[in-house]
């Protein structure tokens, strides 16, 4: 067996793909798959530009408008002075929290 110093001072490549051809299989398939990688890098790359963001935009300006209608919706409640009715069986408590009455995530303005 010839060492890979011997083989780099007679000029010969060692794992190289520079010399693909059909005595090795291996190194063909190799320089197929590069050359398939090109236009399929690019028609996803396309695929990115022209398709994802242009849904992600959409998307987002739809959540917005929903997050608009859902505010202006609790602002007509606030204003509206809808009464909450408390029923006996909401909040029910057999001793305090050590903060205090109320639950640790309780919000005066949406809770009840």
């Amino acid at each position: 067996m010839v060492s890979r110093f011997a083989q780099a001072a007679k000029g010969i490549r060692f794992a190289s793909s520079a010399s693909a051809n059909a005595a090795n299989p291996w190194l063909a398939e190799r320089v197929a798959i590069k050359e398939h990688a090109g236009p399929a890098a690019e028609t996803w790359r396309k695929i990115s530009i022209y398709v994802c963001i242009p849904a992600v935009i959409a998307a987002s300006a739809n959540a917005y408008n929903l997050w608009a209608k859902h505010q202006a919706h609790l602002e007509h409640e606030r204003h509206e002075g809808h009464e909450a009715v408390k029923y006996p069986y909401m909040r029910l408590r057999t001793k305090a929290f050590p903060w205090g009455d109320d639950s640790l995530f309780f919000n005066p303005e949406v809770n009840m």
